[in-house]
């Protein structure tokens, strides 16, 4: 039973979860999280000749065994047409009673939030393809299943699946659970304004990013992929974080996460973005921050005499070349470069490297003790005129200090029952146990929602979010009449992307793929003439594999494999 309509918005979330969504109702990130779990479809990624042997593997080697498949398999979409779009006023509406639009504007990135001085440079509506529409519209952005996942592969244009950041995500966590093996109490999953990643606490710590995977040593290497890692973390605060226990939100007082699985992964972290300085780290800041270049310049030996090049030139030749400017295969890179390219004497106001990597490696530098820098300032400073910008930011690049959640604000509730679920159990043992404990874990619960399965669960959360958040399939088909929009979807292949009997697919999802079962095109059609003639009474009556749609007078029927228990719904 439905207790009120706060339960009824979070559990029709869990199905079309969208980003703004799960800002809202953080505890349905680990819905999808289990609901990929349940899927046989990751299940199956076991058999794969791909992941042979697997078991004998490190865990480094399974996870990287792991991202090589993702990679092959998906492709990051961010299309605002895939899942349509909103405007604020009507997801305001939506959610008032829940949530101020002041507090969605300082943490949500569709209600003004800009993070740092780098969104506001880049423009945020700009970069997401945005600025083509008026101000107040903003795109659904649904996090996708992994049949959702697949099924791109039905769409024009694309021959692999996809998906956004928090469905790579989510299909990361349930991947490397089911596939690698590796335990969900060392998985996290973080969300910021504008990103979705998470850390994996094995060895030194592993990010995914979108399909990427990044570890410490890459985290600091300077090149473009690292880059794009660090933008997240570096540019905005950490909004959720979620885990098997529970989760934190930056704007709710209470959390359900375990506290101390939490300070665990604070401190595993915060050990994972910073590093001591070094010969290695100096190159590599360089290499990232290619502003700072033009402060630098390189000291080499050509025919015996001493020579110098600016740092920019130096680093281009990386370009063309296998050998980098890093200690270890300088001399190859700068013997490649034409000898009328370097000085007989030292550029003007800038610092020699050479120098400040020598300083370096006799001088224990911690970037961010105070002390530290200004012996580093003292010692360089007066090379550059803006070498006091270089330096902070080399100590910026040293260390990032994530804007998590404040533990010591929150009331850590833990009423939940435990998870309770493990690498040595099956699929379904797995189901099952989350089936006995959905009166007494929200998550469970809700993962069913996620999973939808209208044999588990209640009907009403799944037609409210296929009437009202399904615009695709409406703009899709509005130039047809009724008559055509029949014949349409009638001609699609009688298939649901969801194989196992009780899913359904969402009408944007049965359109998008251009398939669906009986009951699935009878609820794309109610979508339509819902829409269109939004007084007219509309029931959807399911018994056995007759399916009967009644609207306006006028009845339509439609044929189900999906074994549906008798269900009447009326819109």
């Amino acid at each position: 039973m439905i207790r009120n309509s706060r339960d009824v918005e979070r559990k029709s979330s869990a199905i079309t979860l969208s980003d703004m969504e799960i800002f809202i109702f953080p505890e349905i990130i680990y819905s999808l999280v289990l609901a990929n779990i349940m899927s046989p479809r990751i299940w199956a990624w076991r058999d794969d000749p791909w992941f042979a042997n697997i078991e004998r593997m490190s865990p480094y080697q399974r996870i990287s065994r792991l991202k090589q498949y993702i990679m092959n398999n998906y492709v990051f979409n961010l299309d605002l047409d895939t899942w349509g779009l909103t405007t604020k006023e009507r997801e305001l509406a939506r959610f008032s009673d829940f949530i101020s639009e002041e507090t969605l504007s300082q943490s949500n990135a569709l209600f003004g939030y800009e993070g740092d001085k780098y969104y506001f440079d880049i423009d945020i509506r700009t970069h997401f393809g945005l600025d083509k529409y008026k101000g107040n519209v903003i795109p659904y952005w649904k996090t996708e299943t992994v049949e959702a996942m697949d099924a791109f592969r039905y769409k024009p244009g694309y021959r692999t699946g996809a998906g956004e950041c928090v469905s790579l995500a989510t299909l990361y966590a349930a991947a490397l659970f089911i596939v690698a093996r590796i335990p969900l109490q060392d998985i996290y999953l973080m969300a910021t304004p504008l990103h979705s990643q998470n850390f994996i606490d094995v060895d030194d710590g592993i990010l995914t990013n979108n399909r990427r995977l990044v570890t410490r040593a890459m985290w600091y290497n300077g090149t473009a992929i690292s880059a794009q890692a660090r933008r997240a973390l570096e540019n905005e605060r950490i909004t959720v974080v979620s885990h098997l226990t529970g989760f934190i939100h930056t704007i709710y007082e209470g959390a359900t996460i375990d506290e101390k699985a939490y300070d665990h992964f604070t401190e595993r972290l915060e050990g994972f973005l910073k590093t001591r300085l070094s010969d290695e780290i100096i190159d590599n800041f360089l290499r990232h921050t290619s502003d700072m270049q033009k402060c630098f310049q390189v000291r080499w030996p050509v025919r015996g005499i001493d020579h110098y090049i600016g740092a920019e030139k130096a680093f281009a030749y990386e370009y063309d070349s296998p050998y980098m400017l890093s200690n270890k295969t300088r001399g190859k890179l700068l013997s490649q470069i034409d000898s009328e390219e370097f000085q007989k004497t030292p550029l003007p106001r800038r610092i020699i490297m050479n120098d400040l990597e020598d300083w370096v490696r006799k001088n224990d530098v911690e970037c961010k003790n105070p002390d530290d820098l200004e012996r580093l300032k003292k010692q360089f400073a007066s090379e550059c005129f803006e070498s006091q910008v270089a330096i902070e930011k080399l100590a910026r690049f040293c260390t990032v200090v994530p804007r998590l959640p404040d533990a010591k604000a929150k009331e850590f509730i833990l009423s939940q029952e435990p998870l309770g679920i493990d690498s040595n159990m099956s699929r379904g043992e797995i189901i099952d146990r989350l089936e006995d404990i959905r009166a007494k874990n929200d998550t469970a619960d809700l993962a069913f929602y996620a999973y939808r399965d209208l044999n588990r669960t209640d009907a009403e959360p799944f037609i409210l979010a296929a009437t009202q958040r399904n615009p695709v399939s409406i703009e899709g088909m509005k130039e047809l009449d009724t008559d055509a929009v029949i014949r349409r979807i009638n001609e699609m292949p009688a298939e649901s992307i969801y194989g196992e009997p009780g899913r359904l697919a969402q009408p944007d999802e049965a359109w998008n793929y251009r398939r669906g079962d009986g009951v699935e095109k009878a609820i794309l059609l109610a979508n339509i003439i819902h829409n269109r003639r939004p007084g007219d009474g509309i029931t959807i009556q399911v018994i056995g594999e007759k399916v009967t749609l009644e609207a306006g007078g006028k009845s339509y029927d439609f044929r189900s494999g999906k074994g549906l228990a008798e269900q009447r719904w009326s819109i």
